[in-house]
């Protein structure tokens, strides 16, 4: 414990603790949509392909992390506008993945450099972040849940029936492609603790384990930035004690939630128990 409070004193774990704190809350919010939307294949596409803006950009000697925002937002409109309806996206997110990670090897390939950034990107760098980085990350936060904020509701009727929020004028098509570019400022986020290959623990475990907690969206929501919270300061605060990764306490934190959530605590919920058995969702306004 001694140690902790002294590590804590360090300007790159503030660093490091205060970028969790924003990426847990924006990962929790969006999470929630992810798991309902059947997006989770998607946000793999993201993460991948913003490795390839990374790697594109670093060859042109820029930034791998705007490349990394910039790869995650060109994917995101192109699967927004070519498969919005679930049943196409999947093999839409196939094509353009296949295709990205592909420019990703010939761009690493060309770079005749050390590729350290685009490769720690990977696996995650959260310690070490700098102010100028937390600065950003939180620029990115507030512009990421101010546009969900404004889409909220119809997001929310698209989400839990698409076909009646497209009848009553919803336009499901234009939500979608918002709401994907929300997805890669979360996913560019994200992998500032987890990296690529572990972007899956901080954009559907938490909103998968609320999902077992409550039926009620707003409350998922709570939910969900809570266990993001808990698994992204505990991940960081284990790995400042042990001298272990970060991303191995961020999924091991993740995992056991979810086992709690679903197990231990979701099965005892009566009102769970009446969704399902009724097989409906809670009735949501459409505007």
């Amino acid at each position: 414990m001694e140690q902790l409070v002294t590590l804590l004193g360090y300007e790159f774990v503030q660093n490091a603790i205060a970028a969790g704190f924003v990426i847990a809350i924006v990962s929790g919010v969006v999470s929630g949509f992810v798991v309902a939307r059947n997006m989770s294949f998607a946000v793999h596409a993201l993460a991948e392909l913003g490795f390839t803006g990374s790697a594109g950009f670093l060859l042109v000697h820029l930034s791998p992390v705007l490349g990394l925002l910039f790869g995650s937002a060109i994917t995101a409109v192109f699967i927004g506008t070519l498969g919005v309806r679930a049943r196409g996206r999947d093999v839409v997110v196939g094509v353009v993945m296949a295709f990205g990670l592909g420019l990703g090897v010939l761009f690493i390939t060309l770079y005749k450099g050390y590729a350290t950034q685009a490769f720690a990107i990977l696996f995650g760098t959260i310690t070490g972040v700098s102010r100028a980085d937390v600065a950003l990350l939180i620029a990115i936060g507030l512009v990421t849940l101010g546009a969900l904020a404004a889409i909220y509701r119809p997001l929310v009727f698209a989400t839990v029936d698409p076909e009646v929020a497209e009848a009553r004028g919803v336009p499901v098509g234009a939500i979608a492609v918002a709401f994907l570019l929300i997805m890669a400022a979360a996913v560019a986020e994200a992998i500032q603790v987890v990296g690529v290959l572990l972007i899956l623990t901080l954009l559907i475990t938490p909103g998968a384990a609320a999902e077992r907690l409550t039926p009620r969206p707003g409350l998922a929501i709570v939910y969900s930035v809570a266990i993001a919270l808990l698994c992204t300061l505990g991940g960081i605060l284990l790995s400042l004690i042990t001298n272990a990764p970060v991303s191995v306490f961020v999924t091991s934190l993740s995992f056991a939630s979810y086992l709690v959530a679903r197990f231990a605590i979701g099965p005892r919920r009566p009102e769970l128990r009446l969704v399902a058995a009724r097989g409906s969702v809670p009735d949501v306004p459409a505007t």
